[in-house]
């Protein structure tokens, strides 16, 4: 499966290359890929470090000013084993979401981002967004989709106007920090 991920990363670069997008180590610094088993609904991930201080700058945020990274030197790519089962347009189309994420300020899903994605999406024909279907690429890859049912553990009801919501973790001070959405009343927690 890691030999098809290194074809299919190398497919791509290939193909970014013939629309002008460059992923060389003086431009977008080191990339490594790989496989990840830890997420059963994340598609993939790019985590980066050793920020380029020329990149870097100082933006307000709220009454914080917070200090801004835009271009890392060293990503590392993480592609979900569960999605190595899908048909290979969408393996690309995920490898190339993440490899967007290398680019300078392209750390998030902003303005650079999606102009690089419409780019690719408009010049090679893939479906790059934000956020992928899960249940829709396991049909266009002709294979069965079977979501497990969340089992929920918690019962969170509204005192004054019976409002539940069922939770499957429980979270500290919950009943304390949030009030309903409907009537504002306070949070009663019942273990199922």
């Amino acid at each position: 499966m890691k030999q098809k991920l290194l074809k299919l990363y190398n497919e791509c670069l290939i193909e970014l290359r013939l629309i002008g997008l460059e992923f060389e180590e003086k431009n977008v610094g080191t990339i490594d890929i790989k496989l990840s088993n830890r997420s059963k609904k994340a598609y993939g991930c790019c985590k980066q470090e050793d920020p380029d201080k020329n990149y870097s700058r100082r933006v307000r945020k709220g009454r914080k000013i917070v200090l801004e990274n835009n271009k890392y030197n060293r990503h590392h790519i993480e592609i979900s084993s569960w999605v190595m089962e899908l048909d290979e347009k969408i393996i690309k189309n995920t490898i190339i979401h993440e490899l967007i994420h290398c680019l300078p300020y392209c750390n998030n899903h902003g303005t650079e981002f999606k102009y690089y994605a419409n780019l690719i999406n408009e010049k090679l024909g893939y479906n790059i967004s934000r956020l992928g279907n899960k249940e829709r690429d396991y049909r266009k890859s002709n294979i069965e989709y079977k979501e497990k049912q969340p089992i929920y553990k918690y019962l969170i009801v509204c005192q004054t106007c019976g409002q539940k919501i069922l939770r499957q973790r429980k979270t500290k001070n919950f009943t304390r920090k949030y009030r309903c959405g409907v009537c504002g009343g306070n949070f009663k927690l019942i273990a199922l």
